[in-house]
């Protein structure tokens, strides 16, 4: 009877730690880190990343031409050249085609073989088509030109050397990124407007206009369908903005890096990636209350990015860096020096 008294206070003690233990916030045992740099070196800049999550590859734009990338190892699996001003690529696996925006001369979107690489052909654009995304709900391809301030779209098994795209829906402001809800409305940042156009895409018009109040010159975009709400990375002043996509409310602002150039969402976390060389990642603390509870440090140029749904892996490419001459605006980027960072959970390969 002694030895049972004496161990009831042990047994007391360790279901309070394992209890606490399983009490601790999501985020604190799910710490995000750098976990591999590839070194893949080539000419050009780079913008926005885009991963198939089915083949785990990457497509990255590099000014005159995009390289596809295994995100797994860093292996450079092909090269896709012909670009003038490469921005961004979208993914149609069922049409075995992908999308490269072009925004140079003219404005064009490539069209090219996702098995080989091959190009299938170019389509004439708008002038400086930039971000491209893939929706779902109009089975299209959709490109904003930040130039003419316009939406655009496309059928994925549109013939690539003779065919059309669809007359341009007017935004009235210059748009950098878009984000699709897969229920009919897309939303897309108007830099120059501080603000967020809403398009009904099936009556292809502008039904609302949000201000990304407390934030300016929206860049980057991420949304979150089920939660209803949009994650918007803004550069003047710098923050990250989380609005319901019912009403346009700014749900909260959060303090982030200089530059911010993509915004992300995975597992109840957002992420902004910025210029500075930081990752801010936030979460939901309480219902409708955001704040940030990481903020990872990169690389400095690393403005951008791309996540793996399926890996939960996040990409960032950025280079080398140089002395910035004088009178120029930023420092020189060292040749052949370009990489991606890859960021992943704690423990994570």
């Amino acid at each position: 009877m002694r030895m049972i008294r004496r161990q009831r206070p042990r047994i007391r003690i360790t279901i309070l730690v394992v209890t606490a233990l399983v009490a601790l916030p999501a985020v604190a045992q799910t710490d995000w880190e750098v976990v591999k740099t590839f070194q893949i070196g080539g000419p050009g800049s780079w913008d926005y990343l885009t991963v198939d999550p089915g083949t785990h590859r990457l497509y990255v734009p590099r000014s005159t031409h995009t390289m596809v990338i295994d995100s797994e190892t860093g292996k450079t699996l092909g090269d896709i050249p012909g670009q003038k001003i490469a921005h961004g690529v979208a993914v149609v696996p069922e049409a075995k085609r992908g999308f490269i925006s072009d925004g140079g001369g003219e404005g064009a979107v490539v069209v090219f073989d996702l098995e080989t690489h091959s190009i299938l052909g170019a389509l004439t654009a708008q002038p400086d088509a930039d971000g491209i995304i893939f929706d779902s709900y109009s089975g299209r391809v959709l490109v904003v030109s930040g130039d003419k301030g316009v939406l655009m779209s496309l059928k994925p098994d549109i013939d690539p050397k003779n065919g059309k795209i669809d007359a341009p829906i007017e935004l009235g402001g210059a748009p950098e990124f878009l984000a699709s809800d897969g229920a009919g409305k897309v939303y897309i940042n108007l830099m120059d407007k501080n603000e967020v156009a809403v398009v009904d895409i099936k009556a292809r018009k502008v039904v609302a206009r949000w201000l990304v109040a407390r934030g300016g010159a929206p860049v980057g975009m991420s949304i979150d369908s089920k939660q209803h709400r949009l994650f918007i990375g803004c550069r003047k002043p710098q923050k990250l903005i989380v609005m319901s996509t019912e009403d346009g409310k700014v749900v909260a602002d959060l303090p982030i890096g200089e530059s911010v150039d993509a915004t992300k969402i995975d597992g109840g976390q957002a992420f902004a990636s910025c210029r500075d060389g930081s990752l801010t990642v936030a979460a939901e603390a309480a219902p409708g209350k955001f704040e940030v509870v990481q903020t990872v440090k990169t690389r400095t140029g690393a403005r951008t990015m791309e996540m793996d749904p399926t890996t939960h892996k996040i990409y960032l490419p950025t280079a080398e860096f140089g002395e910035p001459r004088p009178g120029s605006k930023g420092a020189p980027t060292k040749p052949d020096t370009f990489m991606i960072v890859v960021v992943a959970r704690h423990g994570s390969k």
